[in-house]
């Protein structure tokens, strides 16, 4: 679900709108500080946000913690232990008092997900919480096996079920070593980590009081939605700027098509602005997924402002690529120019490679580029249900399949495994979740992946919030005088609940 942020070679030649790029340049110049870059993954370090708040690496503390590397399998020959990096910030915490913040850290860098969960740090400050971002094992610097982590066998030590263990361990010993054993911890998390977040209150409430699920797809992902509905919100982001905008595109399309149809793809090469010509129908295909990529990314990045999470985006980057994309009567070089919106945001790139750009895996949404690609990709063939298509339908892009049957022959081959399409809702309740409590599922209208997850609130204390004009979990992250008021307010709805939840734990806590 969640991609690294592109990372950019030396440059080559790709034309783009001159007004446009100088546009999103100034926009970018505006916000961003010099980004440092995680050579390994490609992920920034840290970022300015131009609003109220401003995020910097000082706020917290990098620790590694020893953890169990096989928590089930006692006659395990390779159980031992390696150091799972997480990031600690006591600067607002009551000690021995204040609840304890822990975020359930997803699929990248740490860092990425602490620079950019503001939201997390200002809610510390009103309740004189504890704050710690954990790194998911096999994700950013917590590789149980270093460098062979991702090979076979090594990797089969990479599941939902090991990572929740990990963060149970780790509350359990931190919280007596920081004097915090009577400290309610509240746990977040946004899209994959969302999900973690709410797994974590299902299956261990004795360590975790209450969580914050934003952005959980964890319906959809469960095998539970409908395989179409992703791309079609993807779609219905653009068409809600422009009914013509998604046309457009579909047109785009069809043109591209018609050339492939031919086999004329040094026309290709020369609209697309492509490295090297495409020579097969499998060059074609990785160039509908890579552009299918860039639309999808902008979709779930739609924030009002200018960022540098999962890539450096303008502001409002869907009303940008729509006014790129009616900008002129060629519809692929609009085509071209609104993919490098994503791609190529700072303009250093001179053409598009298809295959270093974009890596086609288990996860049509994109599994990213780097290490954490590829730990992606494995839960993609193991747990992490993710068959979505496009049809050109009910959707603005080619029809390009991904059914259980292929899902099976992909992971197969790369992986020796065979997928689990039903067991994320077989071990993590799927839509039976009544019977458990305290969980907000927060998610915003402008999100692809929202509709995946839970939009209807099913007690009072299993609470859905829907934020209209919101990206891909916006609530997460610090305020920003851009904000609309729909995520303002969800922001004060989850506040007053986990303010709730801690005085009910305190008290439970007392009394035992």
């Amino acid at each position: 679900m969640r991609r690294d942020v592109f990372k950019e070679r030396a440059p080559q030649k790709f034309p783009v709108l001159p007004r446009v790029m100088a546009k999103i340049k100034l926009l970018l110049a505006l916000t961003s500080l010099a980004v440092c870059t995680d050579l390994l993954d490609g992920l920034p370090y840290t970022y300015l946000q131009s609003g109220k708040f401003t995020r910097h690496k000082e706020e917290f503390t990098e620790k590694y913690f020893t953890q169990t590397l096989d928590h089930f399998n006692f006659n395990d020959a390779r159980n031992g232990t390696f150091s799972q990096r997480y990031l600690i910030s006591d600067k607002s915490w009551k000690k021995g008092s204040g609840p304890i913040f822990f975020y359930t850290g997803n699929e990248g860098n740490i860092w990425d997900f602490a620079l950019n969960s503001g939201f997390i740090t200002e809610l510390a400050v009103q309740l004189e919480a504890l704050v710690i971002f954990a790194e998911h094992r096999y994700y950013g610097s917590s590789l149980p096996f270093g460098k062979d982590s991702f090979q076979v066998p090594q990797i089969g030590l990479l599941t939902v079920e090991q990572a929740l263990a990990d963060y149970a361990v780790m509350i359990s010993e931190l919280r007596p070593q920081l004097g915090a054993t009577r400290c309610p911890v509240i746990v977040f998390g946004g899209s994959y980590g969302g999900m973690l977040s709410a797994y974590m209150r299902l299956k261990y409430p004795n360590l975790v009081a209450g969580a914050l699920a934003a952005s959980a797809p964890i319906l959809s992902t469960a095998g539970m939605g409908d395989s179409r509905q992703f791309f079609r919100d993807v779609t219905t982001d653009f068409e809600g700027i422009s009914p013509e905008c998604g046309d457009a595109v579909r047109e785009a399309f069809r043109q591209l098509s018609e050339l492939a149809g031919r086999q004329d793809y040094s026309q290709i090469q020369a609209k697309m602005s492509l490295c090297k010509a495409p020579s097969s129908a499998q060059d074609v295909h990785q160039l509908y997924g890579l552009l299918r990529n860039a639309f999808t990314m902008m979709a779930m990045l739609d924030y009002p402002y200018s960022t540098h999470f999962m890539g450096n985006m303008p502001a409002n980057p869907v009303k940008v690529a729509c006014d790129i994309m009616l900008s002129g009567p060629d519809l692929l070089v609009n085509l071209r120019n609104t993919a490098a919106v994503f791609y190529n945001a700072t303009g250093v790139l001179e053409c598009l490679d298809l295959y270093s750009l974009y890596v086609e895996c288990a996860d049509p949404t994109g599994c990213g580029l780097g290490s954490n690609s590829l730990a992606w990709d494995y839960q993609a063939c193991t747990e992490i249900n993710l068959c979505f298509e496009s049809n050109n339908l009910t959707d603005m892009f080619p029809a390009m399949t991904f059914t259980e049957k292929e899902r099976e022959r992909y992971c197969s081959k790369r992986w020796g495994v065979h997928p689990r399409p039903e067991w994320l809702g077989i071990q993590f309740w799927g839509d039976a979740l009544s019977t458990t409590s305290n969980i907000i599922f927060s998610n915003g209208d402008l999100d692809p992946w929202a509709n995946g997850g839970v939009r209807k609130s099913l007690s009072s204390s299993l609470v859905a919030i829907n934020i209209p004009d919101g990206a891909h979990h916006l609530d997460l992250r610090g305020s920003n005088d851009a904000d609309p008021v729909s995520v303002i307010t969800a922001r004060r709805m989850e506040s007053k609940l986990i303010a709730r939840w801690v005085e009910a734990e305190k008290t439970r806590l007392q009394h035992a």
